[in-house]
């Protein structure tokens, strides 16, 4: 199969050709031939299967065929999670419709609104945005959705992760109820189930890939190391292998900044990007490291999602991540498009349970490769394969309020025929001679107002 059999036009196909693509990958197969149709896609399919070009290319030659676009309008409307990612989308859309009239954006926070106001001022045929600077131009009346006519959710969820959805479902509330839907997600968790049932119709449902599944393509182990020659270890990797281009992933942006100065300082040029980050600053470190002028790119998981990194030869886990699934999602990064890759993770004994969890979701045991003079001195457990469903906890059962009870009767006593005991028996008892001798007589003691006994004058009806 090649591209000129999915019905694309001829000036998308030259585009095509001028990148070196010439077959469809398997994600591309499929989602092309449905989008032009004009049918809802649901597609899971993790980064680096061509996903992008899947949903760009065929929403190019539709756009390419309607009308033009009006003033602060937009025809497409694609959400990604991160600016690293929206701008890898912007990039595509511009890559692939060069040879075509169509007008596109890409807008996110981190950066000054003035400039895309006014490039959207025009209209945009495809605007790439997040989620936040998408509303903040809405309600400064920069962009308006009259014309939309197809919506694509990119990484759908890792924009639930990152607590995207409250945002999502105001976007979804401006748009046109009649458009064209696609959703793309690495997998079809629950709710991300629950999130389509409000946006998709009659979807066709497309995975290329096993849910949670690493790639092929990628070889896999761990180095032991005790947490403190974790950074002497790595700098020990990159000067043996001769590394000229690694991606490192750390849990934290701290952490991501300490490592970075610790290569530096050893002579090996590194650069961090995270959060706290600017928008100038990632994109630089983005630039250099593609270019080779940074050899190593320290990432925390947020910023490097969505990162596109031709020929990528390895990636290095730092830290072992907290969420297993996101171990898959930081691998995935090299072994793209068919090519091999490596994946080494520096595991200390404190990382066993996340160490646990990432091999019982990939359904195998990492291979250990001690390195000499990196012994642990804090033995890392030897990993067992526990493929056993997990049982969700029952939730505990909320505390009864405790119920006062006079003389330290115990609740329901008499109603079930318990005897008292002890004190209470001989109080008890007391009471029930003193009411049988005052039995029948009327008591003295009346409130002020109160009719004697035997009145035979009835109370009024309540109400």
């Amino acid at each position: 199969m090649s591209f000129s059999t999915l019905g694309l036009s001829a000036p998308i196909l030259e585009a095509v050709a001028q990148q070196g693509y010439e077959t469809p990958s398997p994600i591309q197969a499929e989602a092309i031939p449905a989008v032009l149709e004009g049918r809802d896609v649901m597609a899971a399919a993790q980064t680096g299967t061509g996903k992008t070009a899947g949903f760009t290319l065929p929403l190019l030659q539709r756009l390419s065929e309607g009308p033009k676009v009006q003033g602060n309008q937009v025809r497409a409307l694609v959400l990604t999670p991160t600016r690293e990612l929206a701008a890898q989308v912007g990039e595509s859309v511009a890559t692939y419709g060069k040879n075509l009239p169509l007008r596109s954006a890409v807008v996110f926070g981190g950066v000054k609104i003035n400039p895309q106001m006014m490039t959207l001022r025009r209209g945009v045929d495809v605007l790439v945005a997040t989620p936040g600077r998408l509303l903040d131009l809405f309600n400064q009346n920069a962009v308006r959705f009259k014309q939309l006519e197809v919506l694509i959710l990119d990484e759908a969820d890792r924009m639930l992760d990152m607590g995207f959805i409250h945002d999502i479902r105001k976007i979804l509330s401006l748009l046109p109820k009649k458009r064209q839907n696609l959703m793309f997600s690495a997998t079809f968790s629950d709710e991300i189930r629950a999130l389509a049932k409000g946006l998709v119709n009659d979807p066709i449902e497309i995975s290329v890939t096993p849910r949670n599944a690493a790639a092929t393509t990628v070889e896999q182990w761990i180095h032991p190391v005790d947490k403190k020659q974790k950074s002497a270890l790595l700098t020990q990797l990159i000067r043996d292998n001769q590394w000229q281009q690694a991606l490192v992933f750390t849990k934290t942006k701290h952490g991501a900044n300490r490592l970075t100065r610790y290569l530096d300082d050893k002579g090996i040029t590194a650069a961090a990007i995270h959060g706290n980050k600017s928008q100038g600053a990632r994109t630089k470190a983005l630039a250099d490291f593609k270019q080779g002028e940074v050899r190593i790119l320290v990432a925390t998981d947020i910023a490097a999602r969505g990162l596109d990194i031709d020929q990528l030869p390895q990636v290095v886990n730092f830290d072992l991540p907290n969420v297993a699934e996101d171990y898959v999602h930081r691998i995935g990064r090299t072994g793209r498009a068919g090519a091999t890759g490596k994946a080494i993770s520096l595991v200390c004994a404190d990382e066993f349970k996340q160490l646990s969890d990432v091999e019982r979701l990939i359904k195998q045991l990492l291979p250990r490769q001690p390195m000499p003079g990196f012994e642990p001195v804090n033995l890392l457990p030897e990993s067992r394969l526990d493929l056993r469903v997990k049982k969700p906890k029952k939730p505990k059962k909320p505390k009864q309020p405790k119920v006062e009870h006079k003389d330290g009767q115990r609740s329901g006593d008499n109603a079930r025929g318990h005897k008292p005991t002890g004190k209470n028996r001989r109080h008890q008892a007391g009471q029930g001679q003193s009411q049988g001798r005052n039995q029948g007589k009327p008591s003295s003691r009346r409130r002020p107002g109160a009719k004697p006994a035997g009145s035979d004058q009835r109370a009024a009806p309540k109400g």
